[in-house]
């Protein structure tokens, strides 16, 4: 049986955090959990451990001392699975915006048909977010088709955060020497194993802005992935592990 994690990064997640975890454990295929947090002032860390007692082996967390970025929480995650022997390693946020059974989607696309990584697309059939003001429903569209642009990657939704990478890929890339912190982070990815020749999948899903807690996203974010993507494809070849 494969040994499946969903890395979930967290920052004042309290409202969210049991719940998250309890529908994940709840699925029909099995996946461990990996609570990554910088230093919840809001006790997020406290509940997650609080569950662990429910969850034996099954929920882990890292702490870490504040807000390191995205990127970051991301590549501490890849590395700990790695050396736990995991198959599949899945990003997913805490907010419910993913639909946490279309892990199971995910899971599948690479497991049974082939992908490498496999990535929750809003945007492989149409536009398919909810609750999303419109700004920001354009803000993000259109900088996937400024990625396809640049980098020429066939991938309709490249600033996605919810994907499943097959341990194979994770091996294979210098995780050291990626870049990007914040959601360019996603974007770096995604053209680092398209570009060493892995089979990216998109699977069709439907994004629904969080209810509950506050939005990550920043200009700052925005404008280190927009510069970010235009060096891209002169990078490359620092990748490969």
């Amino acid at each position: 049986m494969d040994k499946n994690v969903v890395i979930i990064p967290t920052y004042n997640e309290k409202e969210n955090i049991e719940a998250i975890i309890n529908t994940v454990f709840s699925l029909p295929e099995p996946f461990e959990i990996l609570i990554i947090d910088d230093n919840s002032p809001d006790g997020t860390a406290t509940i997650v451990k609080n569950l662990q007692m429910q969850y034996p082996g099954k929920l882990h967390i890292i702490e870490r001392e504040g807000k390191l970025g995205l990127g970051t929480a991301y590549l501490s995650g890849f590395q700990w699975a790695l050396k736990n022997s995991y198959d599949y390693i899945f990003e997913m946020d805490a907010d419910f915006s993913h639909n946490p059974a279309d892990l199971i989607k995910l899971y599948h696309a690479c497991k049974d048909k082939g992908a490498d990584l496999s990535i929750g697309s809003r945007y492989k059939t149409g536009v398919n977010v909810v609750n999303w003001p419109i700004g920001r429903v354009i803000m993000s569209y259109y900088a996937s088709v400024y990625v396809r642009v640049i980098t020429r990657m066939p991938v309709k939704d490249a600033t996605a955060g919810f994907v499943c990478y097959s341990s194979k890929v994770l091996k294979a890339i210098r995780l050291d020497r990626i870049q990007m912190k914040g959601y360019g982070f996603q974007i770096e990815m995604k053209y680092t194993a398209w570009r060493l020749g892995f089979n990216l999948e998109e699977v069709p899903i439907i994004f629904t802005d969080r209810k509950a807690g506050n939005s990550k996203m920043s200009s700052g974010i925005f404008g280190e992935a927009f510069w970010g993507v235009l060096k891209l494809p002169f990078r490359i070849y620092k990748y490969h592990a």
